[in-house]
């Protein structure tokens, strides 16, 4: 029993002492890239990366390091995840009328 005791009060305080060190640099926010994704890409990915991402800068300057950087990358990934389905429709959309218009044409002759 003391061993775990002293295992969870060495996690303590490895916990308190990352959260009382300021980081050199405030993570990145992700929130320009999240509202253009919400509005070019994919609405609902793009919105989960804003609402991520207005979590960043109030986490870090509350001293809360651990949760702001986590919110950083919740916004960085739901972001790039609206980034990558609009590309992929593109593609599938490009491909689509491109076999449409292969087939109309090779019909023709």
């Amino acid at each position: 029993m003391d061993i775990l005791e002293q295992n969870q009060t060495n996690e303590q305080q490895t916990n308190t002492q990352s959260q009382t060190t300021p980081p050199a640099v405030p993570p990145s926010t992700w929130l320009i890239t999240a509202i253009l994704t919400t509005i070019f890409c994919c609405m609902p990915f793009g919105l989960a990366g804003v609402v991520y991402a207005a979590r960043v800068e109030p986490y870090f300057l509350a001293g809360k390091y651990t949760e702001a950087e986590m919110a950083s990358r919740n916004a960085k990934k739901w972001t790039l995840i609206g980034i990558a389905i609009a590309v992929v429709w593109w593609i599938l959309y490009v491909a689509f009328f491109a076999s449409m218009f292969a087939t109309y044409y090779n019909h023709m002759d």
